[in-house]
């Protein structure tokens, strides 16, 4: 079975997505890793998260994080040996799917997608895609998206970008939306939580439902 998506902006096409259900990568996934080997001269870390070839991560792509579970952005370069150490547990997101000999690439800057939001359970950034350029519907949205935050009591756990997708959604969408990823990131955090062991803790769901 087969997935294709196109994107379409003043009706030309911009971009499209395919995914086939018996070739899906696992860009989005998350799990939880252990780290193999640190390389200084590298400035970059193997994990194994459990695929045929061991993970790589760059040392710009590990985030400190807070007391509070929150990343560290200091802009302050730190070599990957004060990062990471063999043996330690990290959780980790997929960027980039693995290639011939090249295994997958890794990040710990989590995002989690809806229909209309991207959660950033680490952040409290608040953005909107670039894509919606008519000014009076990006005030619309953020303002809409602020008000259902405050609603909610999320104002301070966890940051969210609007997706272009979100052109025209309603208050009730945003706060479903809202709502589904609070849900959805208490349950990986409870896979997170049983231990340490190399698993995936989150399956990035089907192209069909996230666009």
């Amino acid at each position: 079975m087969e997935t294709r998506v196109a994107l379409i902006e003043n009706g030309l096409l911009q971009e499209i997505f395919i995914e086939r259900r018996n070739k899906r990568g696992h860009v989005g996934d998350v799990f939880q890793g252990k780290v193999l080997r640190v390389m200084p001269g590298m400035e970059a870390a193997f994990v194994d998260v459990g695929m045929d070839k061991a993970a790589f991560i760059h040392a710009s792509d590990v985030l400190m994080i807070d007391d509070d579970g929150f990343e560290v952005r200091d802009n302050e370069h730190r070599p990957i040996q004060e990062l990471l150490r063999e043996g330690q547990y990290i959780v980790v997101q997929v960027a980039k799917d693995a290639i011939s000999t090249k295994g997958a690439r890794l990040t710990t800057h989590l995002t989690l997608p809806s229909r209309n939001l991207v959660y950033l359970p680490r952040s409290n950034h608040i953005g909107i895609s670039q894509r919606l350029d008519e000014e009076r519907e990006r005030e619309r949205l953020s303002d809409q998206l602020s008000e259902c935050l405050k609603q909610e009591g999320t104002k301070e756990q966890g940051g969210f970008i609007i997706r272009t997708a979100a052109e025209g959604a309603t208050p009730e969408e945003f706060l479903e939306d809202v709502r589904y990823l609070k849900r959805l990131w208490s349950k990986v955090n409870e896979r997170i939580a049983g231990g340490d062991s190399v698993k995936r803790v989150y399956r990035e769901v089907p192209l069909y439902i996230r666009t």
